[in-house]
């Protein structure tokens, strides 16, 4: 695969079979391609402080259904994927939740879970559960689920782990009651938060 830094020297990523060019200078939080020459796989990859991490494999788009994962509530309870069916739900993905972003993110769902009764939010990263636990006693957290992937369950399943990070990315997916996906984003720098409007826009056919 070609290296990151090439990429970014050159300023862009260059696809010869469309013709098609990309500048990186005009759109900076792009999600890369970076393009294996000798296998011709494309690994998508965010961006983290001007890094590019790659994610471990392709994610869920629309219309995929949620794979088969186990996280762990903050009561060190197993909750599975079979355990969300039935009622839609906004999954917030995040690398720590223990950080300024991460805790934006989670405390602005947080605020508008209670107005979506009817739709679970849950609120996903790889920190222990202890760590968690202290962080939603610490902060009032108590109208979402936030859960733990510790031991990369959802990561690995969802394709959402970035291995030279240690940390899943940061994403947001809502789901409807039988599992399927009807929203998702990949947020292109882990520096930024979701976009909390669109996300929240997705609940609206649930109503």
């Amino acid at each position: 695969m070609q290296p990151v830094a090439n990429l970014l020297n050159l300023g862009a990523i260059i696809c010869e079979s469309s013709q098609f060019a990309v500048n990186l200078k005009q759109v900076k939080f792009l999600i890369i391609l970076a393009i294996d020459s000798t296998e011709g796989v494309f690994a998508v990859q965010v961006l983290f402080h001007d890094q590019a991490l790659a994610l471990v494999g392709e994610p869920l788009a629309d219309g995929d259904q949620l794979p088969k994962f186990k996280v762990f509530t903050t009561h060190n309870e197993k909750l599975k994927t079979k355990d969300l069916l039935g009622k839609p739900a906004l999954i917030s993905v995040m690398p720590d939740i223990d950080t300024r972003v991460c805790s934006i993110q989670t405390r602005k769902f947080n605020q508008q879970a209670d107005r979506y009764p009817h739709v679970q939010f849950l609120a996903v990263s790889n920190n222990s559960i202890a760590d968690q636990a202290g962080w939603c006693a610490k902060e009032g957290v108590k109208n979402l689920t936030v859960v733990s992937d510790e031991e990369l369950s959802f990561g690995y399943a969802t394709n959402l782990y970035l291995p030279n990070n240690g940390t899943l990315t940061r994403a947001i997916y809502v789901v409807d009651a039988a599992g399927k996906i009807v929203y998702h984003e990949i947020v292109p720098d882990l520096s930024h938060e979701p976009n909390y409007v669109a996300a929240l826009d997705a609940l609206k056919q649930f109503e």
